[in-house]
């Protein structure tokens, strides 16, 4: 019996036939970087809804009603009507009040940061004043007015045992905790909270290395905070400064609960707006308002975004 051989192919040689393979679509072909564009758009949708929502659309209606009068006819009265001496007094009482609390609130706040330095990372003290800090920032508006007003108010059980007990009234020069006096204290209360969760990362992003290099050479403790540490952590310290500054000058809620007469900063002034609607013969003064308040935070928030890039530079 005779068996043919068959034909053996080499790769290579003459008249062999290549493997077919399925050609495969390129990892970046512009289809996949389509629908990569198109996903990180859709899950942006449900922020951009919000933006839109409770930014966008109040900006415009404050820019829009402050230049229209009632009637949509155009007029620069209701911008005029911001350099009266009342407005001007009443921005002039927002800056007052939002910028002693931001002080007192950065100010302490930093030392609170600064004793939290030697405490252990993920202590049990560090957790808890993190998480109470957290808490604490966001307690505001009628809950806290009412605490406020229920712990150190004209009728509160330590008001009246302090002047029972020890003959101190502390209303004597009148009840300064309904005026913008009190809000001092009261805004103090949410602005240190609010200055250690944002103020502490920086601190903690402060280098060993840092430190070991100045005492290497010779500095001491003095030169390495003024020297090194400082100038460092100062666009971190003042890009916090202007976010309480900004916190403070935007609070309606605490202040339109705890004052109950006349309209001491400008957001109570543009609540006596709304209802009134009516400012000093002028209408729609509301939207010039909150115009300008616009115009401020504008400002500090593009402050506190430069600064923020700067603290950016050495914390990479």
């Amino acid at each position: 019996m005779t068996v043919a051989n068959a034909p053996v192919l080499v790769s290579g040689a003459v008249g062999a036939t290549p493997p077919q393979h399925p050609i495969a679509e390129p990892a970046s072909s512009p289809r996949r970087r389509a629908f990569s564009g198109l996903a990180k758009y859709l899950g942006l949708a449900p922020f951009a809804v919000y933006v839109v929502l409770f930014l966008a659309i109040p900006t415009v209606l404050a820019i829009v009603t402050g230049f229209f009068t009632e009637d949509g006819s155009f007029t620069l009265s209701n911008i005029a009507g911001l350099f009266d001496p009342l407005v001007l007094a009443t921005f002039a009482s927002s800056f007052w009040v939002s910028a002693v609390t931001a002080v007192i609130g950065a100010v302490v706040g930093a030392l609170v940061c600064y004793a939290l330095l030697g405490t252990r990372p993920g202590g049990a003290l560090r957790s808890f004043i993190d998480s109470a800090a957290s808490v604490l920032a966001q307690f505001g508006g009628v809950m806290l007015a009412f605490a406020f007003i229920a712990a150190i108010g004209t009728q509160s059980l330590l008001t009246i045992w302090l002047q029972d007990s020890f003959g101190v009234d502390i209303y004597e020069s009148g009840p300064w905790l309904y005026q913008p006096a009190g809000l001092l204290v009261v805004y103090t209360y949410f602005q240190v909270p609010l200055m250690i969760i944002t103020f502490l990362p920086a601190l903690e992003g402060l280098k060993s290395q840092w430190a070991e290099a100045n005492a290497t050479l010779g500095g001491t403790r003095f030169t390495y905070w003024t020297k090194i540490a400082f100038p460092v952590l100062a666009p971190s310290f003042f890009g916090s400064l202007l976010l309480l500054f900004a916190n403070a000058f935007s609070s309606y809620a605490t202040a339109a609960a705890l004052v109950s007469q006349g309209s001491p900063i400008v957001p109570l002034q543009i609540r006596a707006a709304l209802v009134s609607e009516t400012v000093l013969g002028r209408e729609n003064m509301a939207g010039a308002l909150a115009l300008g308040m616009v115009v401020v935070m504008v400002v500090v928030m593009w402050g506190y975004s430069v600064l923020q890039a700067r603290t950016s530079r050495w914390q990479k």
